[in-house]
């Protein structure tokens, strides 16, 4: 006689739908020339299958930009990214491994040098009415946080051809 077959008892219908609310992912990825490509891939097909497709292409910029940032500064072999969707807006956080310098000159001169690399990210930035930063983060691993916060309706905008 056949071994019985069980079929997990979750169905399809029971799995949080992809809608913008339930975006919450984080990747850790290599500090490599590639990753900015990886994480602005990723990105793409995360936030269209959560329906927005709308702020893509803003989203897409941004992420590339604190990627490419994050990798040139960190001298560890990894950094690691998360997207959040909360309050109409997305949240973009990049962790890399740099920790802040406490001579207050050299930590002028690496903000100043940070804010140079991020000057298209900051034009992005102010066309879609967000904000983004950077400073000393506890996790993970310590190191550097950098951050943007993406609003729907400017990134929409951003998007739309004109």
């Amino acid at each position: 006689m056949p071994a019985a077959v069980t079929v997990c008892p979750h169905t399809v219908e029971t799995r949080t739908p992809r809608v913008p609310e339930t975006v919450a992912y984080s990747l850790t990825l290599p500090a490599v020339l590639a990753s900015p490509a990886v994480a602005r891939s990723a990105a793409r097909t995360i936030l269209e299958a959560h329906g927005l497709q709308d702020v893509t292409a803003a989203a897409v910029q941004v992420i590339g930009e604190l990627a490419a940032c994050a990798c040139l500064f960190t001298p560890s072999d990894s950094v690691y990214l998360s997207l959040r969707y909360r309050g109409d807006a997305l949240r973009i956080s990049l962790y890399d491994g740099h920790p802040r310098h406490t001579h207050r000159r050299l930590a002028a001169a690496c903000d100043g040098r940070r804010r140079s690399v991020l000057l298209l990210l900051a034009c992005v930035m102010h066309a879609c009415d967000g904000e983004w930063g950077f400073g000393e983060s506890s996790e993970p691993g310590d190191g550097t946080r950098l951050w943007a916060v993406l609003p729907r309706e400017g990134a929409r905008a951003y998007g739309e051809v004109t």
